[in-house]
Parts: C-alpha cells; structure tokens; sequence
C-alpha cells in the first residue's frame, strides 16, 4: 500500500446530472466533465505523478486518460477501483428506486455501511475492494501514484488509507475537479 497517494474523481457525467446511480454502469463524460479532467491535468502537470491508476469504467478511464496524456504518466488498469456495485439499482433515480424498491432507502439507512445494493455490494464489501487496489497501485507504480475513481469507492479508498471506521468514511465527500493528497495521518486538496 502506498505512503502516499494523489486520488481524483472522473469529470461529471451526464447520469450526474440526472441524478441517477451509476454504480459499475456508465453514462459518458459531459462537456464540463472534460473540462473537469483537462483542468485537474494542468493542475497535476508539475507534481511529479508518474503512474496513474484507473478505474476501468468508462467515465474515470476517460478522465485518466486524459490526465495521463497532458503529464506524461504510464496509465494503468485497476479493477478493483470501479465503482460500488449499485446491482439492480443501478440507473436508477432515487425517485424510481422508491417507487420498485418501496423499503430500499429505510433499510439502507438503518446500516448504510454494510447494507448491499440489491444484487451488488454494501460499502463494507467496497472497502475490502479498495485495500486490494491501494496494494495493487503500490505495487504497480512508481513514486506517487495518481488513482482516477468514483465517489463511493474513493471514500473507502481515503478510509482504508487513514484508517477511518465506517461514519467517518461515510461522511466523506469528493466533488468533480478535485484532487486529494493523502497519507496515512491527513489529507489536504490540492
């Protein structure tokens, strides 16, 4: 596992805007999803990344790709940074997942840690998933990686690495055009 590591978020997506959950489904980058990953490219361009690991999902692979070309950095494959599973819910609006799913939100919110979407995974799965890609983006780059994710998945990935229980990992948050330096005692944005 990496001392140190720089974590991003794909660009807004168009089922962003529609508030939809994306999960492992994809929806592509929006124009000001682009813009999103050229400016977190500029902002990258002197920091000394050299290795950028991805999420294999469209809109983070996209994101990553464009980031890596503008610094030069190797690009590589983690699957194990997609997204939280999101199942049969995955789509879907929160509207249209009450009205198929009437009891969801109740039970999701009396243990949202290790409640699992309907055919996919709870956060407590997720965050198994992110140890693994925290060891395989150590292992596979060099010097500080940059890891290109989602929103679900990256609050598991900063919990595992500062060793935060489930309510402060829940309680993270990480906006489009972002990007987190992180170790093992504190996080700031850069």
């Amino acid at each position: 596992m990496p001392e140190r590591l720089l974590l991003a978020r794909h660009g807004q997506t168009t089922w962003n805007l529609e508030r939809r959950l994306q999960g492992q489904l994809d929806s592509p980058l929006t124009a000001e999803g682009i813009e999103q990953a050229r400016a977190l490219a500029e902002r990258l361009a002197d920091v000394g990344v050299v290795s950028v690991c991805s999420s294999p999902l469209g809109r983070a692979w996209q994101t990553a790709i464009i980031i890596a070309d503008r610094i030069g950095a190797d690009l590589i494959e983690v699957p194990e940074l997609a997204e939280v599973d999101h199942g049969e819910l995955a789509g879907m609006t929160w509207e249209e997942i009450d009205e198929a799913y009437p009891t969801a939100r109740e039970e999701r919110a009396a243990n949202r840690y290790g409640w699992a979407f309907p055919g996919g995974e709870s956060y407590a799965q997720a965050r198994a998933r992110a140890r693994k890609a925290l060891s395989s983006c150590g292992w596979a780059s060099t010097g500080v990686p940059l890891l290109v994710s989602h929103e679900m998945i990256g609050r598991m990935l900063r919990a595992e690495l500062r060793g935060l229980d489930a309510t402060n990992a829940l309680a993270l948050r990480h906006p489009h055009g972002v990007v987190f330096e992180i170790d093992r005692t504190s996080e700031r944005m850069l």
